[in-house]
Parts: structure tokens; sequence; C-alpha cells
């Protein structure tokens, strides 16, 4: 599957905003040998860090990952194995790789190792050894079938985020959490701003009382429409599985939309500031702007607006504001206050430092008492501390924070679609699965889990009208 957010060439005018262009990165990697079997991962001697690497999802962000394991510290990584479910994503990606000087002798997939098709993740993965790695970087609805085929391959998982959209998949996934961690498995997740080094030690001053108790976060992802956040009808002779993986972006059961993909890195991380989850969330959004300038119809399932109230355990609220307008004010960071202060978690994006923290409540430099000097790639950071784990045999399994991440994220985005609040509970429960047959989707042909009317328009969310979110 296309686990990149550079969209197609059909659907509204889209910037292409990737989450490693964000943060202008470039990458990639993959891997492959020539497998025996699953049987109990590799544990490597003292000395042995070559590690084979293969990427499953070939867009922008499986090739920035890609390349950030590629990079990693105190390893041999050898990109061996490429699997898409377009050749076009694939052959970008492997163009991109193969031209990096950095990257071109780490990079060893032949044609026969370069796998086209929805089955195309089995024979990746097929070509490694337990205990390499495998990079899943598709759309978050193939993230529960393709980790349950590493971990009976006893492969080490890097997964990118979103993991999840809805309560089912989820659920799913929390239970294979569990298998990997059985089988010492090492499982990464691309929740970057755990790794910032600037947000750990923010983090630290936070627990420490250095701003007292947390009383209200904020955050805001504000800017103009990227990747495939919004899509005109499909091309004719497009398949409604093709056209819907594509533009994940669009559609909630393949990525969890722009609500779930853009925002969950603020939302994470200022829930780690807070050392909670929220168990409640009331939202707002509309979709302001249905047609293009011509009058073509958008058909995704998206709102270009959200405002979403979280509410954690012990009454204290996290304001996340987020809009995808052009011609609209950007306004992309997060902020903390305290009893006693405040605090700059993102000064820009999804997680760029300084971080900072001040006596009073507003980040005025007079009353700044701390600022951040770390300048390390949180992208790198999170690779060099995962092949760490694999090479010196260290506990590392992200999967349940990141599923919990994921579900926060859905839970706000389900309180604004539905029009009602909506906690937890009920969304890691809901019987609301978007795609529960994603493991038998065997072409582009495929039933897709969603089919548009006479006009091209996918179900919608309406708030207050529907029950469930479209």
């Amino acid at each position: 599957m296309n686990g990149g957010e550079n969209s197609g060439s059909n659907g509204g005018s889209n910037t292409n905003l990737s989450r490693r262009e964000l943060g202008k990165r470039v990458g990639a990697i993959a891997a492959a040998s020539a497998l025996a079997g699953i049987a109990v991962p590799h544990v490597y001697a003292a000395g042995d860090s070559t590690i084979q690497v293969a990427l499953v999802g070939c867009g922008g962000r499986g090739t920035g990952a890609a390349g950030d394991a590629l990079r990693a510290k105190g390893v041999q990584p050898k990109l061996v194995a490429m699997a898409d479910a377009f050749p076009d994503r694939l052959n970008t990606s492997y163009k991109g790789l193969t031209n990096e000087g950095s990257l071109k002798d780490k990079v060893d997939v032949p044609e026969d190792r370069r796998f086209i098709g929805f089955d195309a993740y089995k024979k990746a993965m097929d070509c490694l050894k337990p205990g390499d790695v495998v990079i899943l970087a598709t759309p978050p609805a193939f993230r529960w079938v393709m980790f349950q085929h590493a971990i009976q391959k006893g492969l080490n998982v890097f997964m990118e985020k979103p993991l999840s959209a809805d309560g089912d998949q989820s659920r799913k996934l929390l239970k294979l959490a569990e298998q990997a961690q059985e089988k010492n498995l090492k499982v990464g997740v691309g929740l970057m701003s755990r790794h910032a080094r600037h947000l750990e030690e923010l983090h630290k001053r936070i627990q420490d009382g250095e701003i007292g108790d947390v009383v209200m976060m904020r955050g805001y992802r504000m800017h103009g429409p990227a990747g495939t956040f919004k899509s005109t009808p499909k091309p004719q002779d497009m398949s409604d599985l093709e056209y819907q993986v594509r533009r994940f972006h669009s559609f909630l059961w393949a990525g969890g939309g722009c609500m779930s993909d853009f925002n969950i890195h603020i939302i994470d991380h200022l829930c780690w500031m807070k050392n909670a989850w929220p168990v409640k969330a009331m939202g707002v959004g509309g979709r302001h702007y249905q047609t293009t300038e011509d009058g073509t119809p958008y058909v995704d399932q998206n709102l270009d607006a959200y405002g979403i109230e979280y509410t954690f355990p012990d009454g204290s609220k996290m304001m996340f504001d987020g809009r995808y307008q052009e011609g609209s004010q950007d306004q992309y960071y997060s902020f903390i206050h305290g009893s006693k202060g405040c605090a700059v978690a993102s000064r820009h994006g999804d997680c760029e430092g300084p971080s900072s923290t001040y006596k009073g409540q507003s980040d005025k430099t007079d009353d700044r008492t701390w600022v951040s000097s770390d300048r390390t790639n949180p992208y790198q950071n999170e690779w060099n501390d995962l092949m760490d784990a694999i090479v010196n045999n260290k506990p590392y399994n992200e999967v349940k924070r990141g599923v919990e991440a994921s579900l926060v994220t859905s839970m706000g985005r389900a309180a604004a679609h539905i029009g009602r609040e909506v906690t937890f509970e009920q969304m890691l429960n809901s019987d609301h699965a978007f795609a529960p047959d994603a493991d038998k989707f065997t072409d582009k042909n495929s039933p897709a889990p969603l089919k548009s009317d006479a006009k091209g328009i996918y179900p919608q969310p309406e708030p207050g009208r529907k029950k469930r979110e479209y």
C-alpha cells in the first residue's frame, strides 16, 4: 500500500506537505534478505550491527523514514526490499534513495526485490530474517494487518503514525502489541516528539514542578490545505479503492482524515507533558468550502476546521484548534499553562524548538526562566534509539502509547463529526469499524469500504444528524 503523504494528481489544490517535508526531511530505507521462517528474533552478538531493512509503503513518509533508518548511528543498515501497492510510488522512492549520495551504497534493492500489489508487504518481509527491521508506512488502515505478519516473521518494526483511526483498529493493535512484547520484538512508532531532546527536558522540568500544576494546554495547527486533505471526484479510469488509498487523508477508513493524521503530534506531546490521556472530548467543526472556485464539489470526508476541548481526569483542559484554509492566518505551535508559570513546547510545527518556560502566563522574553539548547533531529533520534535497542537487546515497544495517542486524536475528531461528547472508553469500544476487512483486499479493484453517490460524493459527517461519523 502507498504510505506517503504525496497526493495523487487529482483533487483540488494540494501542497503535498508531508511531515518530513514540513521538517525539510528527505530519505529512505528498506531491507531484505533470504528469510527462513518465523522463529525467535535474532539477538545481535557483541559487535554485530548489520541490520537489513524492508520498506513497505513508499510515499514521502516511508521514504523519509527509510533515509533516517539508513543514517542510524552504531549500526550498519542496508535497505534490501521495497513494497507498495502502486509502481509509481515505489519507483519515485527508489530513485530518490539511490540518488542521495550518502545513502546510495546502503540501498541494495534489485528489481526482483521491488514488489508491487496489495500482497507486496508479505513478499518484502519474506526477504528478511528474524531480527531485521520492517518499516510500515502505508495508510494506517493496513497497520494491524502488516504488524500481524511482521510478528509472525519475528521482525522488529518501525510503524508510522497514526496507528489507528477507530476503536476496531485500536483494539487489534493493542493485542498485537502484547504478542510483540512476548516475542521480545522491538517496535518503534513515528511520534518523534517523544524523541525530541528539548521536549524531554521540558517534560522533566514540568514534572519537577517548574511551572506548577498543569491546568490548561493549547495546541494549534492552522495552515493551507496539505497532503490529500481535499479531493474532487475520482477519475473515471480509477477504482474506488485505488482512489481512496492514494488519497488516504480524505477518507476516514484509510487514515482517520486530516484530524487524525495532521494533528496527532501536538496532541500526543501535550498529553505527555501532562502525563495523562484525556477522558473525554467535545468538538466543533465545519466545511466552509465545499467546492473549488469553478464549482467542482469536494467529495472527501474532512471538515476544514476543528476546535476540540479535551478534559483530563483531574478536570484540567487541553484545547486544540486545526484549520486548513488558504489565506487564513497560520498558527502552528503548542503552549502549556501551569499554576506557577507557563511553557512553550513546540515553538513551530509538530515539535520544533526551542522549548522554554516563563514565570508568568505569557511568553514574554523578560519573563523567561529557561530555554532549551538541544538542536538534534528528533526524526533521527527515534531511529538511533530503536536501533540501539535492537543491537543491545533493550526493552522497546512504543505501540500502546502510539495507539492511545491515535485514539485520543480520533476521539476529538469523532466528537466534532457527531456533535456530541465522546469519551475515551466509548472511542475504544466503538462498534463503528471503518474497514474491518482491510486484510482481504487482493488488488486495486477489490470492493472499497466507501461508495460514492451519483455525484461522486462520499458519505460525509453530519453533526447532530448522524449518530456515527458518517
